[in-house]
């Protein structure tokens, strides 16, 4: 507190000539090296700050009749308007095009608020409202009147009830509801009221409307990294919008949501407002497989050269099919995970190729080894070597950032009149307490701000790289020619068994259980992808599972003969759910 109040007065001390002053109970300026009192003092520019622990400085004899109340009342939704617009202008300023924020998220939270029956509807439902009364205020707040036009039918039509208050309280605020405390969380629920969540899983759907290259893993990494806001995002809201009560928590977040809650909210946001056919993601949308792997494979440090088998596989399998990743509620309504899915044939594309079952991976890699005399062959184990120690790093570094990272508000939400004053006591405690510790500590407390970027790695030769890049290796050691086609050396293929768990309905991952029965390197490969997408592990698992039911249960198989492999490969899978199994056979 003291160096804010003489960061003005930077004049050495007369008798150690040090710099370094400090603000006596009496107001009077004295250095803390040597305690020469000198007859500076502090200069009052504000009477008390914080209600009952400022040091009284003035006394006023003015009159002390109260100022007229100027009361302005806003919705919810008002709020979440806002927050949704903060969240659109911090995208916009990262790149992303005008039109996902003027042409696709104005319309979804229009026609959002219309099937909530919050506003463009005669008949409104029941909603919180603040009503937020400012003593201090001379004028009319002009951002008031005009924040969201939305809910103007809402408010007209459903006049707020204003809450009664205690004059002799001396709070500077209060808050109102009506009909909407009575909800119960079920009715909530079904009423589908927005929450913090939903505001990202609705600007995901307008990303994926407009054919952004962002994905659901870039968003959730920007709002992590604080470029998008999220945590504590109502610290934005106007003055005039002041938060007071349990009601308020609606805005507070605790945590960040995981790509599944995201994306279950999204899809459960697709069939509530009924949404038409979405744009085609063709092979030429940054969304689609084809151009979307090409980044996942230079992020995981893999050769270009695989991105043609990866084009392959989905090509004789039929995921590059648009209609298997464009959202038509009439033909496919569900809404794809593009980067999981993405990554999940990348690593069956991994396992043809190299086979990631312990053995033949490694055996590959000595053959590649031995006869590798340019040095330009990819070798597994040393591919493997290198991101590994580039991974170790990076997890590192991101459990330190998570660490320092600041979850408390510099606007704290008070749920009751009672614990304003404690919040606020211990507040300015804790950040007395940060700013010792950045004194004391070699590096600042706080998390250092990074530029955004779609990858996790840097590969190259240049300094502050991760390690060198192998995109220009060739994977010519581990093909080999077969009636005039390259096809890979390896001629096995393992996978668990590929029939749906149809037991229990809340049955969503056998991953736990299978885990220790599945080969190291598999295990090794999702965790290194499921890293870069910031995901859990049995998150993919399941994925890669999918995407081997539609490669080997299609009609359209790998192998000109996919009949008899796809018999023989049933045979050997058909024991107990779960349990990887090995299927000889041409890939």
């Amino acid at each position: 507190m003291d160096e804010e109040e003489t960061a003005g007065y930077r004049e050495p001390c007369a008798q150690c000539a040090s710099v370094n002053w400090g603000i006596s109970d009496e107001g009077h300026f004295y250095c803390r090296s040597c305690h020469n009192v000198i007859e500076r003092t502090r200069e009052v520019q504000e009477t008390s700050f914080v209600l009952g622990f400022n040091r009284v400085t003035t006394i006023g004899r003015g009159s002390r009749a109260k100022k007229p109340e100027r009361a302005v009342v806003w919705m919810v939704c008002e709020g979440f308007q806002f927050i949704l617009k903060n969240q659109a202008d911090a995208l916009l300023r990262l790149g992303v095009s005008p039109h996902f924020k003027d042409d696709v998220l104005c319309q979804l939270w229009r026609l959002y608020l219309q099937r909530t029956r919050q506003a463009y509807t005669s008949n409104p439902v029941a909603s919180l409202k603040f009503t937020a009364q400012d003593l201090d205020s001379d004028s009319d707040s002009a951002a008031a009147s005009s924040i969201m036009s939305a809910s103007a039918t809402d408010r007209d039509s459903n006049p707020p009830s204003t809450a009664g208050s205690d004059p002799d309280s001396g709070s500077e605020w209060s808050a109102s509801t009506s009909g909407f405390r009575r909800l119960t969380s079920r009715r909530r629920r079904s009423c589908s009221l927005m929450t913090m969540t939903k505001t990202l899983a609705l600007i995901h759907l307008a990303l994926v409307w407009s054919r952004e290259a962002l994905t659901l893993s870039d968003l959730l990494r920007l709002v992590k990294d604080g470029h998008v806001p999220y945590v504590n995002a109502y610290e934005d809201l106007p003055e005039d919008m002041k938060l007071f009560g349990k009601d308020a928590l609606l805005f507070s977040v605790l945590s960040i949501p995981s790509h599944h809650t995201v994306h279950r909210e999204a899809q459960a946001l697709v069939r509530f407002l009924q949404l038409p056919a979405f744009p085609p993601i063709s092979r030429e949308t940054l969304l689609h497989p084809v151009l979307l792997s090409l980044r996942l494979l230079t992020d995981a440090n893999l050769p270009d050269e695989l991105h043609r088998w990866v084009c392959r596989l989905m090509d004789r399998a039929g995921l590059a099919n648009q209609r298997c990743f464009t959202v038509d509620p009439m033909t496919h309504g569900v809404l794809p995970r593009y980067e999981v899915q993405t990554a999940a044939i990348i690593i069956v594309t991994m396992k043809l190729i190299f086979g990631l079952d312990d053995h033949t991976e490694w055996d590959l890699s000595n053959q590649a080894s031995r006869r590798d005399d340019s040095g330009d062959q990819f070798n597994l184990r040393r591919w493997y070597r290198v991101v590994q120690a580039a991974l170790i790093c990076a997890q590192q570094k991101k459990d330190r950032d998570v660490a320092r990272k600041q979850w408390k508000a510099k606007k704290p939400i008070f749920l009751s009149k009672e614990e304003k004053n404690p919040v606020l006591k211990r507040k300015r405690t804790a950040e007395q307490v940060q700013r010792c510790f950045e004194k004391l500590s070699s590096c600042p407390a706080g998390v250092q701000d990074i530029s955004p970027s779609s990858f996790r790695f840097c590969w190259g030769d240049k300094e502050g790289s991760d390690g060198p890049s192998l995109h220009h290796m060739r994977l010519d050691r581990v093909l080999t020619q077969k009636s005039g086609t390259l096809t890979p050396q390896n001629s096995s293929y393992w996978h668990p068994a590929l029939k749906s768990c149809n037991t229990n309905r809340k049955c969503r991952s056998h991953y736990s259980e299978v885990e220790a029965s599945l080969p190291c390197s598999f295990v090794w490969l999702l965790q290194l992808f499921s890293f870069i997408l910031d995901v859990q592990p049995y998150y993919l698992y399941e994925e890669v599972v999918d995407v081997e039911r539609k490669v080997f249960c299609a009609n359209n198989a790998l192998h000109p003969r996919r009949k008899k492999a796809r018999r023989r490969t049933e045979t050997r899978t058909g024991t107990s759910a779960g349990t990887p199994h090995k299927s000889r056979g041409k890939s």
